[in-house]
């Protein structure tokens, strides 16, 4: 009966705010216990469209999904169309949803917008595969590691043509600021979430394709190291009930970025991140390539939203 009188309250006020196809974009939240119709512009943002924060863009906290302004990702086996397709798939199942979110006036990102906290809808993206852990400060729910262990074994939307050590998530040309020594791009734990800065200087190109590079090692030799964690007793009990593909997808991190995700209880990557330390000195992971890992287009924030016409890599 609620979830009715939601979907009627929301109904009503999309009527009289969003003409045509716009409906289409529209979804059904509760902001703070109360039905809002609000925009989805990709699945992790929106705008709501009536109530106290009307005409406010918010940034769903705890996840990210894939950039839809264009064909922007691309990684594994996918190409970049087909990465924009599952961005787009992102943004369709959260407008077809009845989520609750949470919003405090005074929290808000770097870029100014509104943070909602909808957990339902965080599991919900994560758990399908349609979106990724994020967290900016400290180690995110079980709950939604869970989620994305559960996606990436079972190969669901991002994760079924193979898990990046990184995910891009941004990309800034060196001349975008003022103040560029600290300029950088963002890369995000593709098993927990942690982000990192990409430090650099570089110029970038419109349209550019910006890809980091990681160092890899063959899947023999992650298969043996995988063999010695769960042998050794101080990992075995750690790693115990553990899939391989995820297991791999751990190594494949930690090869890269020689820190093991926090993916396991009780502070246990402390423990994996000393055998494995011990491995690497022993020349378990044999000899290490690079290899690019993900990639993003570059394409300025003006340029994506603001000034005509579109640059061609997005069309």
């Amino acid at each position: 009966m609620k979830q009715s009188c939601l979907v009627l309250a929301v109904a009503a006020a999309l009527a009289l705010l969003t003409p045509g196809d716009a409906r289409a974009q529209t979804g059904a939240v509760r902001i703070n216990g109360v039905a809002t119709p609000v925009y989805f512009n990709d699945g992790d943002t929106f705008r709501a469209l009536a109530g106290t924060f009307r005409n406010r863009a918010s940034r769903l906290a705890g996840f990210n999904t894939l950039e839809s302004y264009g064909p922007a990702h691309q990684w594994g086996g996918w190409t970049a169309r087909e990465m924009y397709s599952l961005a787009k798939q992102g943004a369709l199942n959260a407008r077809k949803g009845l989520w609750n979110c949470a919003i405090d006036p005074k929290e808000k990102d770097g870029y100014g917008r509104l943070l909602a906290i909808c957990p339902d809808l965080q599991y919900d993206q994560i758990k399908k595969g349609l979106a990724h852990v994020l967290s900016v400060d400290g180690d995110p729910p079980r709950r939604l590691l869970d989620a994305q262990r559960d996606a990436i074994v079972n190969g669901r939307g991002l994760w079924a043509k193979g898990v990046p050590a990184m995910v891009v998530t941004s990309t800034h040309s060196v001349d975008e600021r003022f103040e560029n020594k600290d300029n950088y791009n963002r890369l995000v734990s593709a098993l927990d979430g942690i982000s990192q800065k990409w430090k650099h200087q570089n110029l970038y190109e419109e349209c550019e394709n910006v890809c980091w590079k990681a160092k890899t090692a063959t899947r023999e030799a992650l298969i043996d190291v995988i063999a010695a964690l769960r042998a050794d007793k101080r990992t075995t009990d750690i790693v115990r009930g553990y899939e391989d593909v995820y297991l791999l997808a751990m190594l494949a991190e930690y090869v890269a970025t020689d820190r093991v995700p926090h993916i396991f209880e009780n502070k246990g990557h402390d423990a994996v991140k000393a055998k494995l330390d011990e491995l690497k000195s022993s020349g378990t992971f044999g000899k290490l390539e690079d290899k690019d890992s993900s990639c993003m287009l570059y394409v300025g924030f003006d340029r994506r939203y603001r000034i005509p016409p579109k640059p061609r890599c997005l069309k």
